[in-house]
């Protein structure tokens, strides 16, 4: 299919073909017909792309403060190759179109193949003649509305949920500042509404336009009667709402808003304008209200709603995201919202180029509502590119999931082994295709049949989200291929126990990405404990840090939380030293009344080993991020060996203190091993049943954390 795509790194804006994304559960899947450029927006995202390297640091510092606080942490080399793989990157651009549905795999059950729907959603909605929408960013279209109008309906819903901040009621003044397609639709919902409308902006092209649509008056932000003008509008009151629809880089809307605002009236940013609120003379002595208003609506940043389809309850939240998409088709369908005016150029995705030329304003030529058209196009529905004529190797490997850490530490450590790269696949086909290109893959797909069905892939890698481990390692395996799956290997105990059954055919091979035992550092301690003859005793801290709820490790349908999906990590480790199986363990956490806080994030968790071992896990998020994030004490025999956050170590022996400099994490290392147990016939880097005992330890953690009670492993 063809997208409209940018190079992250160059700045270079262009159309390619690639592979259709794929549909999956809670998604619907779209063939587009229009999709709307929102100029303002897409400039701003478009500019940044084309920014040098300093300039995306001016204007993202925060990512900025990311980079500098991981160089701390993992080191200048890591983390700039981290950086490199984020900025080598494609960006779908996009979020408002409309189109046919295809296929669709709502839990609702909704939506029908042929059925004609609005979509939403940055990453979603894109310029690309397919798109995979989640549910709740889908609505129907009435049977009167174009879809050249229906391609709105994600601006319609963002100046819906504007003037629902407003909240004003019939007969009341209200001001829109910035009179661009946001500001235009806005004034046609407020006239909707029974609202005595007042526009300004700086052109006079679009303060004519928002009076022909039907605005009672606008003027020129620089006109010097506009004072007198509000004056008389408002007969001396001032506006009862006033809101922003601007894009501003100065504090200019802001302060307009509040000279022209009544005592107690209110202020609506729905734009990106400056925002240095001034005190005085009139926030303060007016008592005025200020209000932000968030894109389409509630759900919106949501993951909860956007992404796993819950919904919220109609009853307590009446407006929704996916409700403001409704009721602006709903207006349009009534006539009481005309789109027609707004549309200044239509082109067809091929032609795209020319588009963004007019909106970055190489081309100088007025524009308001740029729409892309999608004609039929018989290879939209192709999933799979061949890229290149690849010399398959006796290790031929598929990848499913490439994101930035399997471009950072997984397939880079496949290529210098002499493994052949067969095929990539990715839940967005741009993605597929700019890492297959990029990594010189055979083929680049949005479909992961391909690579099972693929006889020629012997092996699999498999880093997607957390809860499709499970599913892909045992239909890799049912077909005969050898895998390696990131952590974790399982969710919960069903999906485990459906892996060992899959394993048990003994014809292929499995491992776990649990890279710390395969680190420099580790293995030289666990080399000076060897054959002490006794039990260790490992203690591990680890800083983890915090991370908010709503991130999808924290999910557990999505991630399975930090217990299964991280602290595995270390369980495996302890495993690693003491050569030993676990029996038990007891996990104790923290109770705390904040609910930002998970306290399964702070907890202790003691382990027994069958050969009289033990290990002592200490896993926090509540410590300060100066602190190391990792540090491993192993004790036994009269000896202690530390790892300092895998970048270094002390060993004490004869009262002599030794120390040792050997970084990294053991990456490289564990793709090496997976690959020469396949090719040299090795014994297995980790035993299965080594595997098996990590991914059941963190259920069982789970289970004594809920139980209060010590868990027989």
């Amino acid at each position: 299919m063809k997208q409209v795509i940018q190079n992250f790194k160059t700045g270079d804006l262009y159309v390619d073909d690639v592979p259709a994304p794929s549909l999956s559960k809670g998604t619907v899947l779209v063939a587009n017909k229009f999709s709307l450029i929102s100029a303002g927006t897409e400039r701003s995202t478009v500019s940044v792309g084309k920014a040098s390297l300093l300039g995306k640091a001016k204007q993202r510092p925060d990512l900025v403060a990311q980079v500098l606080q991981n160089i701390k942490k993992e080191g200048l080399q890591a983390t700039l190759d981290k950086v490199r793989t984020k900025l080598d990157s494609l960006k779908a651009l996009g979020y408002s179109t409309s189109g046919i549905v295809t296929a669709s795999m709502d839990t609702n059950g909704l939506y029908k193949s042929g059925d004609r729907v609005a979509c939403a959603g940055q990453d979603y909605a894109s310029h690309s003649e397919m798109v995979s929408i989640p549910q709740n960013l889908v609505a129907k279209i009435p049977d009167n509305v174009t879809f050249e109008e229906a391609s709105f309906t994600t601006l319609g819903a963002i100046a819906l949920q504007g003037v629902r901040q407003a909240n004003p009621s019939l007969g009341e003044n209200v001001c829109v500042i910035g009179l661009g397609l946001l500001g235009q639709i806005t004034c046609q919902l407020l006239k909707a509404n029974g609202c005595n409308v007042f526009g300004v902006d700086l052109s006079k092209g679009l303060v004519d336009l928002s009076v022909e649509n039907g605005a009672d008056k606008s003027m020129l932000r620089n006109d010097t009667n506009l004072m007198a003008a509000v004056d008389n509008f408002t007969n001396g009151h001032g506006f009862d709402s006033v809101i922003i629809t601007a894009a501003a880089p100065t504090n200019d809307p802001i302060e307009l808003s509040a000279e022209i605002t009544k005592k107690k009236g209110q202020v609506i940013v729905v734009g990106a304008v400056k925002m240095d609120i001034p005190r005085d003379p009139h926030f303060y002595r007016k008592e005025l209200e200020l209000k932000l208003s968030c894109s389409y609506g509630p759900g919106r940043y949501d993951v909860s709603y956007e992404e796993l389809g819950q919904d919220y309850p109609f009853a307590y939240v009446r407006w929704t995201e996916q409700r403001n998409m409704e009721a602006f088709l709903n207006l349009i369908s009534k006539r009481e919202i005309n789109l027609n005016p707004l549309i200044t150029h239509v082109f067809n995705i091929e032609d795209a180029e020319k588009a963004y030329d007019i909106v970055l304003g190489k081309v100088k030529e007025p524009h308001l509502g740029i729409l892309l058209a999608y004609p039929d196009n018989n290879k939209k529905n192709q999933t799979k590119f061949e890229l290149k004529n690849n010399v398959v190797s006796a290790i031929n490997v598929g990848f499913i999931g490439a994101g930035s850490f399997a471009q950072s530490y997984l397939i880079p450590n496949v290529k210098i082994n002499n493994a052949s790269l067969d095929t990539v696949v990715t839940t967005k086909g741009i993605t597929a295709k700019n890492v297959g290109e990029k990594f010189n893959f055979k083929a680049a797909s949005s479909n992961s049949e391909d690579v099972f069905n693929n006889k020629d892939i012997n092996t699999v890698f498999i880093a997607t989200p957390h809860n499709s481990h499970a599913d892909y390692t045992i239909k890799a395996l049912n077909n005969g291929k050898h895998v390696f799956v990131e952590k974790p290997l399982a969710m919960n105990y069903e999906e485990l126990q459906n892996v060992v059954e899959a394993y048990s055919n003994g014809i292929t091979k499995l491992m776990v990405g649990f890279n710390r035992r395969f680190s420099p550092i580790a293995k030289e301690i666990k080399n000076r404990f060897k054959d002490v003859g006794e039990p260790l005793v490992i203690n591990i801290r680890v800083n983890a840090g915090f991370i908010p709820k709503d991130h999808w490790t924290q999910i557990e349908e999505i991630g399975g939380g930090r217990i299964i999906g991280e602290m595995c990590h270390f369980i495996d480790l302890m495993q690693y030293f003491t050569d030993s199986l676990p029996v038990s363990v007891y996990a104790t956490c923290i109770d705390s009344g904040n609910m930002k806080i998970s306290s399964n994030d702070n907890l202790s968790v003691i382990v027994k080993f069958d050969n009289g071992s033990i290990g002592n896990l200490i896993y926090l998020a509540n410590g300060d991020k100066s602190l190391p994030k990792e540090q491993i004490e192993v004790f036994g025999s009269g000896k202690v060996g530390i790892i300092n956050d895998f970048r270094d170590g002390v060993f004490h022996n004869n009262n002599k203190v030794e120390k040792l400099k050997l970084a990294g994490k053991g990456h490289k290392q564990e793709v090496k091993a997976f690959l020469d147990y396949l090719d040299k016939e090795k014994d297995a880097p980790i035993s299965f049943q080594s595997i098996y005992k990590t991914t059941l330890t963190t259920f069982k953690i789970k289970d004594s954390l809920t139980t209060g009670l010590p868990q027989d492993i």
